[in-house]
């Protein structure tokens, strides 16, 4: 099988998005199938919906000789016409791999009206879907109107070597200190960390530290403020930046909770990550973490924008050791439910496989 991948950028992009893109990339190689990557540089919205009348883009997807053409939805404002003039000039299908809808995040309502109507005919322009959520599926299927030949295949969580045991997870929480809180997410407005710190603010206590890890250079506008509210909330908030797999596997093994209050998540590949090593995740209700995250089980489900409830379960598992342990335990075994990337991947390559045996009948 030889199929294209439509990206932003490169591969090695940071964001859960990306991750999941290279793992599936990986796999189809490692079994043989050539994929070749279409690179749209990164810029802003407007550009993004000129790539539509690229003569070069349309004229190398057309010519490549692919059995079928995988886009991320990501790159919606760039395909959503574009795909209307590739049917006229070729026979193989177009799937794309939705994370989350861009219509659902937190815009201004002219934004998001735009988002929508774009969003809504490239979604009608491609003929299957692959899903990392029910709550995605649900999102494109309410979008569109209808259903097309899909998949839902839910992200791995099984990236790092390390590993954590049980008696690890119990010594962790009777150490002494500062329990130690994980924002694992790039410092962009969507993930909610302002929303933590207003929660922190609430504590008015010491007896914690917190680390986030993530990009500082995607939306500056916002991060630069973020750092100096920190400042003003306690000296026990350091920011890591952008890490290797190693050091973030450490940052996982030594921390207590992971604390990711996004707007919306098309799935939340942090809070599964998090829970491989114990630990109790806090998310938003909006989108796919419920699907992950048994509310007062292994972690807790917050409303949007509801810093008082987050303040309140952190002070749940920050002061009360035995629930601490309780919660760490089911996080690990729950983790254990969920496939690995080679699983979720095989998946993938059968679904495709099935589309082009149907394509050919």
């Amino acid at each position: 099988m030889h199929a294209g991948l439509v990206i932003y950028d490169n591969l090695q992009k940071v964001s859960g998005g990306y991750l999941y893109d290279r793992q599936l990339v990986e796999y189809l190689r490692r079994k043989g199938d050539r994929v070749s990557i279409v690179s749209i540089p990164w810029r802003n919205y407007v550009c993004h919906i000129m790539d539509n009348f690229s003569r070069p883009l349309l004229e190398r997807l057309t010519h490549m000789p692919l059995d079928v053409l995988i886009e991320d939805e990501l790159n919606h404002p760039s395909c959503f016409l574009l795909n209307h003039l590739l049917r006229e000039r070729v026979m193989y299908p177009i799937v794309t791999i939705v994370h989350h809808l861009r219509s659902r995040e937190t815009h201004p309502n002219w934004q998001k009206v735009l988002y929508h109507w774009v969003e809504r005919h490239y979604l009608s322009s491609v003929d299957g879907f692959i899903y990392n959520s029910k709550d995605t599926q649900r999102a494109v299927e309410h979008c569109i109107g209808h259903r097309k030949a899909s998949i839902v295949a839910s992200p791995g969580g099984d990236r790092f070597v390390q590993t954590i045991t049980e008696a690890e997870i119990v010594e962790r929480a009777a150490q002494k200190g500062p329990r130690q809180i994980l924002f694992l997410g790039n410092v962009i407005p969507r993930k909610g960390l302002h929303i933590l710190l207003d929660a922190l603010a609430e504590l008015r206590t010491t007896d914690w530290a917190l680390t986030v890890v993530g990009s500082l250079t995607m939306d500056e506008r916002y991060a630069r403020p973020m750092v100096r509210r920190s400042r003003g909330i306690a000296q026990s908030v350091a920011y890591t930046g952008i890490i290797d797999d190693d050091e973030l596997a450490r940052h996982l093994k030594t921390s207590h909770v992971l604390v990711v209050p996004s707007s919306y998540e098309g799935f939340g590949i942090a809070y599964l990550e998090g829970m491989g090593f114990g630990l109790p995740a806090i998310a938003s209700t909006m989108g796919g973490a419920q699907e992950i995250i048994r509310h007062g089980e292994d972690g807790f489900l917050v409303e949007p924008d509801d810093s008082s409830s987050l303040a309140h379960f952190l002070r749940l598992l920050l002061h009360d050791d035995k629930r601490l342990v309780t919660m760490s335990l089911a996080a690990h075994r729950h983790y254990a439910a969920f496939p690995t990337w080679c699983e979720t991947a095989m998946r993938i390559r059968t679904f495709l496989l099935s589309l082009l045996r149907d394509r050919h009948a």
